[in-house]
């Protein structure tokens, strides 16, 4: 249990807001000499690279939007394995044979998901607790780096600088990873949706009532017709999914 919550620890303060330019995030992930190029870039991801930095994680996480295998619409049955198997976990005293399901279950299901910060900070967990710190350590960075590149895209205090995601269900990971309790999230505009918190906080003297994400690249390429229901998230402090009405 500990170990879930002191990851937030490794979040550091964030400097200006590093909005996300398609047209320069496609120049630079598809070109075979920048550094950024993704097929080298992702493959550094995949394998635990350490050096990776701040601005290489928001070449990888927002140059997915532009790969074959991102389809934020589509269902994830192997999150739901990944949920079911933690719901059921002692956190203090989780039996082996658990986590090595779950691990599974979670590898599979990163490959729809390989950017969700439930999914990574569980498998940091799942290894942590089986006493391999150096695969713990490599999804607690990896699920850093992209909580700071969603929370560096924009400081969400409005609809004008929202936070920018992939996935909705990316939105409140990093709300309850910052520790805040939230309600049903309401759609804006065609682009940006708001998710409003349970306890408003002071910042500066204002009062913030929630955070404003912009969901856009989710519907790029929606089927006609298509509608979305999310009707679970997650709870990264109780290892149980939340269901919000």
């Amino acid at each position: 249990m500990k170990r879930l919550l002191l990851l937030t620890l490794l979040l550091p303060a964030l400097a200006a807001a590093k909005v996300p330019v398609e047209e320069d995030i496609l120049d630079k992930i598809t070109d075979t000499n920048s550094p950024y190029y993704y097929t080298e870039l992702k493959m550094r991801y995949d394998t635990g690279d350490e050096t990776l930095t701040d601005e290489d994680y928001h070449y990888l996480y927002y140059g997915y939007a532009y790969q074959d295998s991102y389809k934020p619409l589509n269902t994830n049955p192997d999150l739901d394995k990944v949920l079911l198997l933690a719901s059921g976990l002692d956190p203090d005293r989780p039996e082996p044979q658990t986590l090595e399901a779950l691990i599974s279950a979670g590898n599979a299901a990163l490959q729809r998901d390989p950017f969700s910060p439930k999914l990574l900070n569980l498998m940091s967990y799942a290894y942590g607790a089986l006493g391999d710190r150096k695969q713990e350590r490599a999804y607690a960075n990896r699920m850093n780096g992209v909580v700071r590149t969603i929370l560096s895209s924009g400081d969400g205090f409005t609809q004008k600088t929202p936070r920018h995601i992939l996935m909705f269900d990316h939105a409140l990971d990093v709300l309850t990873l910052e520790g805040y309790s939230y309600g049903k999230s309401r759609v804006i505009s065609r682009t940006v949706e708001f998710v409003p918190l349970t306890v408003p906080y002071v910042v500066e003297g204002k009062k913030r009532r929630g955070f404003y994400f912009d969901f856009s690249r989710i519907y790029w390429n929606k089927p006609e017709g298509y509608t979305y229901k999310r009707d679970r998230t997650w709870q990264f402090n109780n290892l149980k999914p939340r269901t919000y009405k």
